[in-house]
């Protein structure tokens, strides 16, 4: 029986050091980024988290869950057959669409004017980012939930 991923990953056990990975895996993405859309990308980072230092903490508190249930559906069809980064990244474009669908959600009932204005100029590339993600977020996964 696969293991639900809320608990592997959301349990007060747990939760912390998933936070504190999942904080450490965006910071690694965005450093990561070249070129113009690498520049927008930090630039748009750098201003999120100038609004607030906990603006990025929180948003993954808030959001990790619902990214969590989004992720179930992968987990399970995985069964811990090989890399789940692997699994991902060959569904990228469905994981992807998925994991957009929280943010995209969120986002249209945020008050933060600053924090929809960064992600609105952002979201047109978000999915290759995302999927750019993948790597290291089911290794992320597979770690917590392994």
């Amino acid at each position: 029986m696969v293991a639900a991923l809320h608990d592997a990953l959301l349990g007060p056990d747990k939760f912390p050091a998933v936070k504190t990975d999942v904080e450490a895996l965006i910071d690694a993405e965005v450093s990561d980024k070249k070129g113009a859309s690498g520049l927008a990308l930090k630039g748009g980072y750098a201003a999120v988290k100038k609004v607030g230092p906990s603006v990025v903490p929180s948003a993954i508190e808030s959001l990790l869950p619902d990214f969590v249930e989004r992720l179930q559906p992968f987990w399970n069809e995985y069964a811990g057959a090989g890399s789940f980064a692997d699994f991902l990244t060959a569904r990228g474009d469905a994981v992807a669409d998925a994991l957009l669908g929280v943010t995209d959600e969120k986002i249209a009932g945020s008050s933060k004017t600053a924090v929809k204005k960064v992600y609105d100029s952002l979201r047109p590339s978000a999915k290759k980012h995302v999927i750019e993600a993948l790597p290291r977020l089911g290794d992320l996964v597979q770690k917590h939930a392994g």
